[in-house]
């Protein structure tokens, strides 16, 4: 659809006019694809309850035949979550993708199957070895069979950015003719150009019988740096569905960032007059919660959700903003949630201040046990440091807010001295119940470490130990990210104390839980003729 197309009726959302864009969120999908990423189960029913509130208009739940885990995340996110399309992703070829989608999102409002097959030579020689009739044939099955299960189908020309023009034509017409109601040509790998996309898109309008009575859609990855640019480029070729991720997180560089996609088309609206239904106050809300659950934390100069998005340090942009804030700034940041806070934290603020201050960092929607927690390690942090900064708050509240569902951290008793070896008696709970051990390590952090192993039997290895402070000075709190690899599949841990030791511990629990997610996940047989 173009600026000039005829509206049409879509089997989801109705009547679709030329400046209406959907946005499809694959956070919960693509995004925690990424190496390191996992999240279990209450933290994707979490996330993709922020993700309904946000406004976003379908939301990618996962790929229900890749394992018994993902296909509970997608059945828990269709019954539990409402006022959004929820989609589960298949391949074209795979008679059991499509049937596990369909059981997976049956107890959904409203459903989309979202099948796919590679299209480039590369693709179709190599990855499926297959001639392209068989891809055409998969194709027509593979969509008729979708939309068996439900009206709203989509079909994505996996590396349709690097596929032949005409015969990504045909397979976008078989594809509607078997029942499509979005076609989505993806830049799978970050290739393509804004000027690539928007010709392709312009292409398959001019081009394919009934390519007007569909939703063009792009996922555009960011290998090169150009996913949003990409995107905004496809919307001008006549793509009205774009698929991001909160954060840009995804497979290698990542996806197009929702937020910046969302806040290109408000702020630049006389170059793309488009609407959406984001609330873009909610953005930062979102982002820390994202952050918080995969313990990768944000670039501070991100575009939008970075700390320093709208920080000035240089004296003339200061001087510009004192006297008018559009000097320097686009956008204001209450548009995106950020606000602007006076409250001063410390050993004699009480809850109430506490619970103000979470929500002007971003974190509106913390349970009272959270909550209660995160108030009480604030209150200890208080009583040792003069100043409690807003950056040991979110590292804190960050530590509390995560599901550690399996095992927590109690406590840790260290024995260190230069020239011995030092020791430690570690308290963790497992499944709710006390487990205790003792060991002893070349240092405080190794013999903590080694306890932990006692207390949890694994074989996985230390990857990466990276200890860092989170504001200055020598009482400042230490964040610690722990990177554990097992049978190839890595996870990250994140963990904030006063105490170095104890961070570290906080950041190996925290990986060790999200292990026992990865655990869980296979991926599904290769496809091949």
């Amino acid at each position: 659809m173009s600026a000039d197309s005829t509206s049409f009726n879509h089997p989801s959302f109705g009547r679709m006019t030329p400046d209406r864009v959907i946005i499809f969120d694959t956070t919960l999908r693509d995004g925690e694809q990424s190496p390191g990423f996992s999240m279990n189960l209450a933290e994707k029913l979490r996330m993709a309850e922020a993700l309904a509130t946000l406004g976003v208009d379908v939301i990618e739940a996962g790929f229900p035949v890749a394992s018994k885990g993902d296909f509970e995340s997608v059945n828990e996110i269709a019954r539990h979550t409402k006022g959004v399309v929820v989609c589960a992703l298949a391949r074209s070829g795979g008679a059991k993708d499509i049937v596990a989608a369909g059981e997976a999102l049956a107890p959904a409002e409203r459903r989309r199957i979202h099948n796919f097959i590679s299209t480039s030579p590369l693709h179709m020689k190599y990855k499926l070895r297959m001639e392209p009739e068989t891809v055409l044939e998969l194709i027509t099955s593979g969509n008729t069979a979708a939309r068996n299960l439900t009206d709203d189908v989509e079909w994505s020309a996996e590396d349709g950015s690097r596929t032949d023009p005409d015969f990504l034509c045909r397979c976008v017409e078989a594809a509607i003719k078997a029942g499509a109601t979005t076609i989505n040509i993806p830049d799978t790998v970050g290739y393509a150009t804004p000027e690539d996309m928007e010709k392709i898109f312009a292409m398959v309008r001019a081009r394919v019988p009934g390519a007007d009575q569909v939703i063009l859609s792009a996922h555009n990855h960011n290998d090169l740096g150009l996913g949003v640019a990409n995107t905004l480029a496809s919307l001008r070729g006549g793509a009205r569905q774009v698929e991001c991720t909160i954060n840009g997180i995804g497979e290698r560089a990542g996806n197009a960032a929702l937020e910046e996609i969302v806040m290109a088309l408000r702020t630049r609206h006389d170059q793309y007059p488009y609407t959406t239904n984001i609330q873009t106050t909610d953005l930062l809300k979102v982002s820390r919660m994202l952050a918080t659950i995969t313990s990768f934390d944000v670039q501070p100069n991100k575009a939008i959700v970075g700390r320093n998005a709208f920080a000035h340090e240089s004296g003339i942009h200061q001087d510009g903003v004192l006297k008018n804030a559009a000097t320097y700034e686009i956008m204001t940041p209450e548009s995106v949630g950020w606000s602007r806070s006076s409250l001063v934290m410390g050993k004699h603020s009480g809850r109430a201040a506490f619970r103000d201050k979470l929500k002007a960092l971003g974190y509106a929607d913390m349970d009272d046990a959270r909550l209660n927690e995160a108030f009480s390690r604030f209150k200890d942090l208080a009583d040792r440091k003069k100043v409690v900064y807003d950056d040991d708050i979110v590292a804190l509240v960050d530590d509390e807010a995560r599901d550690h569902d399996h095992i927590r951290f109690a406590a840790l008793d260290l024995t260190s001295s230069s020239g011995k070896p030092s020791s430690a008696a570690l308290t963790i709970q497992v499944d709710g119940q006390d487990v205790q051990a003792n060991a002893t390590g070349n240092g405080p952090v190794d013999a903590a470490f080694n306890a932990l192993r006692q207390a949890f039997p694994h074989e996985a290895r230390l990857a990466l130990f990276s200890v860092g402070a989170v504001t200055e000075g020598t009482d400042a709190q230490a964040r610690t990210t722990v990177r554990l690899e097992e049978n190839g599949k890595l996870v990250d841990g994140q963990g904030a104390d006063a105490d170095t030791v104890v961070s570290a511990v906080r950041a190996y629990v925290h990986a060790l839980n999200k292990l026992l997610v990865k655990r869980a996940r296979t991926a599904p047989e290769a496809l091949t003729a």
